[in-house]
């Protein structure tokens, strides 16, 4: 792996937590448990991931 790869999937893996943090953030703070809270920020992260993902494949 080039360097530029390596950069742009820690970029991708550091959105995705961020994303993943706020999702459950926002889900616990509506009132939901903390169980339910997590798997919905990791659901959020994982789309996240995979819309990413999807992006790089079509590209190459």
């Amino acid at each position: 792996m080039s360097p530029l790869q390596i950069l742009s999937l820690l970029l991708a893996l550091s959105t995705a937590l961020n994303i993943a943090i706020t999702a459950g953030l926002l889900a616990r703070r509506a009132g939901t448990d903390i169980p339910q809270a997590i798997f919905i920020g990791a659901g959020s992260a994982a789309t996240s991931l995979g819309i990413y993902f999807a992006a790089v494949a079509a590209y190459a």
